[in-house]
């Protein structure tokens, strides 16, 4: 009986004195959710060869002034430090401006460039340069946004290969979120402010955000249009949409730029209690907006991976090193509820 007092006091100091270590010098912190998102996507791009020579890779985003490419443009700077090559990140001038994508490509070719990353504004604007590409023998990786593979195999214009994400899902994550909010208060009328039409990505999430919408019979869409991923194009919607439909719920917009000018418009006549506003990309204005609990939500993917993963693939491609297939960049909804969650996401 002595015996077994002993070994409970024993278990019962050493419990005690592993709680004394542990708030002395703290437990060791878990991973964020960027760092295993992180760990993971680099993990599936297996053994990354060191350059043979001082390779050049051009990486053609579509616009520097929007947030989330100016992310990305880190990743492949990263990326290009981490395995010892070159990178060039150019844009477009705006998030519209097919012609001028097309003419920064072309000046990429002719300058040479070992590799080519694109992302591009359409599935269709970059085939004329990613054909000359082919003709070159220069490989082209597809970061984000993809080429209309039909129309890009008639003219001759090859992709190494696609690294992209769930754009339907993210739309129907971010439409979902409404829905379950709206749910509470016995559902409610809605709208939807898309990108650029034709733009792959916005079109897939309209589509996603109608699948989740139309899934709920307590929500109706009162209306859907194009925001042309513009700030002051998706206020003067928002403006008028309010103005016609005075007991919207929601709105749910393709990207945070358009979704921040929602709830500005929303702030100016005294609406934003009222209606749920949910965007896409996470930018840091977006994280500050939740902050002041004025943005709902934001469907995280992370342009910084987008970026790092495709520097990867073009150093890959050029190495004869196996490119893997079915990788999809990671996504997450960002809500105000679980904001501590995402302080590093990018």
């Amino acid at each position: 009986m002595e015996g077994i007092v002993m070994t409970k006091r024993v278990v019962f100091i050493v419990c005690l004195l592993s709680l004394v270590i542990a708030s002395v010098y703290g437990a060791a912190a878990a991973p964020s959710a960027f760092k295993k998102a992180q760990a993971d996507i680099i993990g599936k791009m297996g053994e990354i060869p060191k350059p043979s020579r001082a390779y050049r890779i051009g990486a053609l985003e579509i616009t520097l002034a929007n947030p989330f490419w100016v992310t990305m443009k880190d990743g492949y700077v990263a990326a290009a430090k981490d395995f010892g090559f070159k990178v060039d990140v150019l844009a477009a001038p705006s998030e519209s401006d097919t012609a001028g994508q097309l003419n920064f490509l072309e000046t990429m070719v002719d300058k040479k460039y070992d590799a080519l990353c694109v992302s591009p504004i359409t599935p269709f604007n970059l085939i004329p340069g990613v054909e000359k590409a082919t003709r070159k023998n220069v490989p082209v990786i597809c970061v984000g946004t993809w080429l209309d593979e039909e129309a890009a195999k008639e003219a001759g214009a090859k992709v190494a290969a696609l690294y992209s994400s769930d754009f339907e899902g993210q739309g129907y994550l971010g439409a979902k979120y409404i829905v379950d909010q709206l749910k509470k208060v016995g559902g409610g009328k809605v709208a939807i402010i898309e990108g650029l039409p034709g733009a792959s990505q916005g079109e897939a999430r309209k589509a996603g955000a109608l699948k989740a919408f139309k899934e709920s019979s307590a929500i109706k869409v009162v209306s859907t249009q194009p925001g042309n991923w513009d700030r002051n194009t998706a206020l003067n919607i928002t403006t008028n949409l309010i103005q016609a439909h005075p007991d919207l719920k929601g709105i749910f917009c393709a990207n945070d730029t358009m979704a921040l000018a929602a709830v500005e418009a929303l702030k100016a006549v005294g609406k934003k209690a009222q209606v749920i506003v949910v965007g896409v990309d996470y930018i840091p204005e977006a994280n500050a907006s939740m902050k002041a609990k004025e943005l709902d939500a934001s469907v995280a993917q992370s342009p910084y991976l987008f970026g790092y993963v495709g520097a990867v693939a073009a150093l890959k491609s050029l190495e004869n090193s196996p490119l893997p297939k079915g990788i999809s960049i990671p996504i997450a909804l960002v809500s105000q509820s679980n904001l501590d969650q995402y302080i590093d996401w990018k």
